[in-house]
């Protein structure tokens, strides 16, 4: 539950950066950024931010069914390992553009600081997502029957409290 939960807060702040930059607009100003983009080239860009907005929605919806699924951990493994590195990807994707928010002449603040916090929910989504993953190594390894299960402060052997949360 709280990659979800993580995802949406992402999501929300995404779109609220996206929001902000355009916020000028209803004080009379102008929002644009001075581009090197070919207006030729356009439809690619918007293609490819759509792209960036739907693989979190992707993520989303696939660890709904995952956590909804807790009797077949192996079958899910695969998936978690594949969420865990498209969660690194976003991280790491937006290190580029907080870093342009800072060195842009005329950056705001805000936009900088909204920033800031996608980079750090994207940290706490990889942390998460790397336990997930572990969590499923855990559960479908090989000596997983022979083992006892050992609870930890963000998950335990409830079935209030398994998966499903994470």
């Amino acid at each position: 539950m709280r990659l979800r939960w993580l995802w949406l807060a992402w999501l929300l702040a995404m779109l609220f950066h996206v929001d902000l930059g355009l916020m000028p607009l209803f004080h009379g100003l102008s929002p644009e950024i001075e581009s090197k983009v070919p207006v030729a080239a356009l439809p690619l860009l918007f293609g490819a931010m759509l792209a960036y907005f739907l693989v979190p929605l992707a993520c989303l919806v696939t660890i709904a069914y995952a956590a909804s699924d807790p009797g077949h951990p192996a079958r899910w493994r695969p998936w978690r390992r594949l969420h865990f590195w498209i969660s690194v990807v976003y991280t790491v994707s937006n290190l580029p553009h907080l870093i342009a928010d800072i060195l842009v002449p005329d950056s705001r603040p805000d936009q900088v600081a909204l920033m800031v916090v996608l980079v750090l929910i994207g940290l706490l989504i990889n942390r998460e997502a790397w336990a997930w993953w572990r969590e499923a190594a855990r559960i479908a390894g090989p000596a997983a029957a022979q083992r006892p299960a050992i609870a930890s402060p963000a998950s335990s052997n409830t079935p209030s409290n398994n998966t499903e949360l994470r």
